[in-house]
């Protein structure tokens, strides 16, 4: 996600239509997510999710210059999402072998490991959210695994803003500060407790809520530290007054994989 406040204010087109491309990427996810009970809402959900693992990988193709083999390593990674389609195996240990396999691929043909870590930061999250939904009670726990990340963002910025005081990590993100982190963890306690509250939401998540708002953040300075060795202010430019689909998704990419394995070892 882009950095919470930015030094150039932005002017009230730039805003309005950060909105509405804001409001509609939500929109878009959360029906699909909805009908996603039914044949076809099962794989409209599927496409957007490779829609999304692909884009986090060609925009980190570029943001590593790999880009020789970029169309190659999209390729690779194609084979295990669409293992993970319904109309195959489905997200299985079988796709999560074939992100690996893929990624090893890459890395010996590519001869460098960065390409081949994209694989993995691509489709590990595309594997998780897709496995997230097909478990009982998926819709509410995919709602709230993608909550969380989007509450910790909005609650970081305001709080940012609004309080400013030391930086979290300059070197990084000189915008993001430790006051953005606590009122983003404050914020996605509170939404996830009124989850609890409405839809039952496990009290175990409501507390697992806090560290996953602060993973969520270190997963947004990740981003924020390879846009700066690449020298990027955005991952891509996807998304008019957003930028790329990384600097969307980077707090649910590293989210998205504990909470299904802690669904995963949880159910058992």
């Amino acid at each position: 996600m882009n950095d919470p406040a930015s030094p150039a204010k932005k002017t009230p087109n730039e805003l309005v239509t950060r909105i509405i491309v804001g409001v509609a990427l939500v929109a878009v996810t959360i029906g699909t997510l909805v009908v996603g009970d039914h044949w076809i809402g099962r794989h409209a959900f599927w496409l957007l999710i490779v829609l999304m693992s692909l884009g986090i990988l060609s925009e980190w193709a570029e943001l590593t210059e790999r880009l020789e083999n970029k169309r190659l390593a999209l390729y690779a990674l194609s084979v295990p999402l669409a293992i993970m389609s319904y109309m195959a195996a489905g997200p299985s240990f079988l796709a999560l072998g074939l992100i690996f396999g893929a990624a090893m691929f890459i890395a010996v043909f590519d001869r460098s490991a960065k390409l081949a870590f994209g694989i993995i930061y691509a489709g590990l999250p595309a594997l998780s959210i897709l496995y997230l939904r097909g478990i009982d009670n998926g819709l509410l726990i995919v709602f709230w695994t993608l909550a969380l990340v989007w509450a910790t963002d909005i609650g970081a910025y305001f709080s940012g803003r609004a309080i400013g005081g030391p930086k979290l990590a300059p070197t990084y993100s000189p915008n993001k500060t430790w006051a953005g982190l606590i009122g983003g963890v404050i914020i996605t306690v509170l939404f996830s407790f009124a989850l609890h509250v409405y839809f039952q939401l496990p009290i175990q998540l409501v507390l697992l809520s806090i560290p996953l708002a602060v993973l969520a953040q270190m997963g947004d300075l990740f981003e924020s530290q390879m846009k700066r060795r690449a020298g990027a202010k955005d991952s891509g430019t996807i998304f008019p007054g957003h930028g790329g689909v990384m600097d969307r998704l980077d707090g649910l990419i590293p989210v998205a994989p504990v909470v299904a394995v802690i669904m995963l070892f949880g159910s058992q």
